[in-house]
């Protein structure tokens, strides 16, 4: 995983159970997209994963902080199929799941989502 920023940055002030949720989240991707590209934007407080550094055409998942949850996000979440309507967001493209345990970072609907962003995002860029 080619790696930009500092994870340590975005997630300094963040609860104990979310930043566990977020590094469960950051293992996950790891493991499904070992090639991915990880830039932290700590003025954005995100992580954002992806094929390369432009988070809206590269990226495909995000990290970012709350206070008791961490909200994963999906850019172009809005076409992605979710089945069990764990997508929250009105915006064009941008969905995002709310996570407030680490264990729910693994949940096969929630592996899901992000196996379908990373798939619909190497067919739009028609990467490999």
């Amino acid at each position: 995983m080619a790696v930009e920023g500092d994870w340590d940055d975005v997630f300094a002030r963040a609860a104990p159970g979310v930043a566990r949720t977020a590094a469960t989240v950051r293992a996950l991707v790891r493991e499904r997209h070992p090639e991915a590209v990880e830039i932290a934007r700590p003025g954005e407080r995100t992580v954002s994963f992806g094929f390369g550094a432009r988070k809206m055409s590269d990226a495909y998942a995000y990290v970012m902080p709350n206070t008791a949850h961490l909200n994963l996000g999906f850019f172009h979440g809005a076409g992605l199929p979710d089945p069990e309507g764990l997508l929250e967001g009105t915006g064009k493209a941008l969905r995002h799941v709310k996570l407030r345990a680490a264990d729910e970072a693994a949940r096969p609907a929630v592996v899901a989502l992000i196996d379908a962003a990373r798939q619909e995002r190497q067919a739009a860029l028609g990467a490999a």
